[in-house]
């Protein structure tokens, strides 16, 4: 992996709003377009909310990026839990965005058929080639969960690359997830976490014993690039 630390919150923020400028930049040079794939909960709101100013506005072609999501809660599409709703207030509205530019999962299906339908419209989007996001923006819960592998669920264990449904009872909710493999085969990769709160969770997946099963984050081993740490100094503080 690679670790990027800075010293307070405001720094990591825009250092994580010029990486993923670059990384898409650097996509759409490749081939012409980004696939990108966003990540809900609180952390990345500032970043959005940054990305859609100069310079980071100016910075990509937003035009020729396709937008999906990492995992999603089991609420409807106007909630405010709803990873994709948040998204689209904070991020893609502001850049305008076109609908037909964003995937999001139609959680007015059952939880199965809302993964199952997700991972065909992947599928369609990549032509059935191998799916390889350019760059998967990931979070760190305090439990150590990534997307939606949370400690002890079976979807960790699962080996092929595609979107799955999970009960998390922890959270009395039905979840939507990219399994790990498909995380895995991006080209990039990235974790943000920031804050006290993390710092154990930071430590436990960097540093700790190799159990995926109690730190789901450990099972995110990108096959192209090390995964990319965008830290804060008091996330890395047991490191």
């Amino acid at each position: 992996m690679s670790l990027h630390i800075y010293p307070d919150e405001d720094t990591l923020i825009h250092a994580y709003a010029a990486y993923i400028t670059r990384q898409t930049g650097e996509a759409i040079a490749r081939s012409g377009r980004c696939n990108l794939v966003l990540v809900g909960g609180n952390s990345p709101k500032r970043v959005y909310q940054l990305l859609t100013k100069p310079p980071y506005r100016n910075a990509v072609s937003w035009e020729k990026v396709y937008f999906f999501f990492g995992d999603e809660r089991y609420v409807p599409a106007d909630h405010e839990r709803n990873n994709a709703h948040m998204a689209w207030e904070t991020l893609l509205k502001p850049l305008g965005i076109d609908h037909s530019k964003v995937f999001v999962m139609d959680t007015s299906l059952t939880p199965e058929e809302t993964a199952h339908q997700y991972a065909l419209q992947i599928g369609r989007h990549f032509q059935e080639q191998p799916v390889s996001f350019d760059l998967v923006l990931l979070g760190l819960g305090d439990n150590a969960h990534t997307a939606s592998l949370f400690p002890g669920s079976t979807v960790i264990n699962e080996t092929t690359p595609t979107v799955s449904a999970l009960y998390v009872p922890d959270e009395k909710e039905f979840r939507i997830t990219l399994t790990a493999p498909l995380i895995n085969q991006a080209h990039r990769v990235s974790f943000l976490a920031f804050g006290v709160a993390k710092a154990l969770a930071v430590y436990q997946v960097i540093e700790g014993e190799r159990d995926a099963m109690l730190y789901p984050a450990q099972i995110i081993q990108p096959l192209h690039h090390p995964a990319d740490w965008f830290l804060d100094s008091p996330a890395a503080a047991l490191l």
